[in-house]
């Protein structure tokens, strides 16, 4: 009889215990637990009365031991709380950019190909006639003699400008970035976790530019009823709130941060799960979570039509699959001349990384 034959699960990688492998874990759970350190080892210990992931030479308490001796931990003396260091928070940075990108190879400053060609720093294999203006940088010297002698023949060898061959160059630019991550109450709801993944993906993105890309910026915006620009060291511990969701308020704070970077290569990247229903008149709050309001939407619709202006393109991760959400998201990219994905949260890091490095942004010739 064909069939399959199922057995209890038991993690490969834990049944010799180990540090390198509880750290793995515990960073992951750091994640969940919103930065909350003694959350996370509670956690750690459940898993390890069920799956055994230590034994008799070294147990979770060593392994706490050993997460202070490292500086991965710190103890409050009067409470007895354990509290993450930077080192932490550096080390879950880069455990989500390990998981979600894979390894990246270490490279130079300003690396995003753009689609145009033309006077750059790297070559590309494109190959066309010499035309003024073109630096003679670019001709490729012994493509355009073989062509002398094919056009003119070896006897009464002569080098026309119609002969000159050029490599084309491929420009590298830089790219200021803001991530707007949506932390209204919906990103918890429903049984399913979003904030985690979201979180995860900006810590990776950070990482990503902070190694790869080191003269970009990213900026992080945080947006519910209101909007606020949240510090790389904030994430781990970001958590939603009882918000409604005021994407004009982060659009807003989004553009006026971008307004103030210098590069010419600008972008807004937003996470969200719905469609805005909130906005701040004075001191006070017009909410509505009924259905798509006329009001709020008219207003974010503006919003995005200011971006487009300002040449600031906006793309939406839309994680959610409501057929109405996504007909507000094809109008808002539609004005904003943007893009938008509907992504599930396993793709969503796959997704803000194509985009990132593909960096479809008009460049200066």
């Amino acid at each position: 009889m064909r069939g399959y034959g199922f057995s209890k699960f038991i993690p490969q990688q834990f049944q010799k215990g180990g540090f390198d492998e509880l750290l793995k874990l515990f960073m992951e759970l750091l994640n969940y637990t919103a930065g909350d350190a003694d959350e996370a080892l509670q956690w750690l210990n459940e898993l390890d009365k069920q799956y055994k992931l230590t034994n008799n030479e070294y147990g979770i308490g060593d392994f706490v031991d050993e997460l202070k001796q490292k500086g991965y931990l710190k103890e409050d003396e009067q409470s007895g709380e354990f509290n993450i260091t930077a080192k932490a928070e550096q080390s879950i940075r880069q455990s989500a950019l390990e998981e979600i990108f894979g390894k990246l190879k270490k490279s130079g400053k300003g690396n995003h190909r753009t689609p145009q060609s033309g006077q750059g720093d790297e070559k590309n294999a494109e190959r066309r006639e010499f035309q003024f203006g073109d630096s003679l940088d670019q001709i490729d010297m012994t493509q355009s003699v073989h062509n002398a002698q094919i056009n003119h023949g070896i006897d009464d060898f002569h080098l026309t400008e119609r002969d000159l061959e050029v490599e084309e160059m491929d420009f590298k630019t830089l790219t200021s970035t803001v991530l707007m991550i949506d932390i209204s109450h919906s990103m918890i709801l429903y049984g399913e976790d979003r904030i985690t993944p979201a979180k995860k993906v900006a810590m990776a993105l950070a990482e990503l530019i902070k190694t790869k890309y080191p003269k970009d910026t990213l900026d992080i915006v945080v947006f519910g009823n209101d909007a606020w620009p949240i510090s790389l060291k904030d994430l781990p511990y970001l958590q939603v709130g009882p918000y409604h969701t005021n994407t004009y308020a982060g659009l807003e704070l989004a553009t006026d941060i971008l307004r103030r970077r210098k590069t010419h290569n600008k972008q807004i990247f937003m996470i969200t799960d719905g469609k805005p229903t909130c906005l701040k008149e004075g001191t006070k709050y017009y909410k509505n979570s009924i259905g798509l309001d006329r009001k709020v939407v008219n207003k974010t619709l503006n919003m995005a039509a200011q971006c487009k202006r300002l040449k600031i393109p906006i793309t939406t991760f839309m994680i959610a699959k409501d057929p109405y959400l996504q007909q507000f998201v094809r109008d808002f990219t539609q004005t904003n001349g943007g893009k938008a994905f509907y992504s599930s949260l396993n793709g969503l890091g796959e997704y803000i990384f194509e985009d990132y490095i593909k960096n479809r942004r008009r460049t200066v010739r």
